[in-house]
């Protein structure tokens, strides 16, 4: 019995030492799925998984987050802002003749 719990120790902290270096480092997971029906293509999938920890990607440039309106409470008031910002450039233009 216990020899048996020995290796699910030692492989939980491999496990935890793999996940480390992944998220360190970043891993890309590529790949393409293609059905085709008497050689005419009717669908293609393309797959691209990123896996990195936050920090990793955002030395990458990746930030999507950062904008997306479900993700962010800054990005949701952002996009209000910029609704706003439309609206009053619309009666703007409405007073001086311009076309939208």
């Amino acid at each position: 019995m216990r020899g048996e719990h020995m290796p699910t120790s030692i492989q939980a902290t491999n496990l935890a030492d793999i996940l480390e270096r992944v998220l360190d480092k970043g891993i890309v997971v590529a790949g393409d799925i293609t059905i085709s029906l008497c050689d005419i293509e009717l669908i293609n999938i393309k797959i691209r998984l990123l896996i990195a920890s936050v920090d990793k990607a955002m030395e990458m440039g990746i930030n999507w987050w950062e904008t997306d309106p479900m993700l962010s409470s800054k990005a949701r008031s952002l996009e209000e802002q910029e609704r706003l910002l439309e609206e009053r450039l619309g009666r703007l233009e409405a007073r001086v003749g311009a076309a939208p």
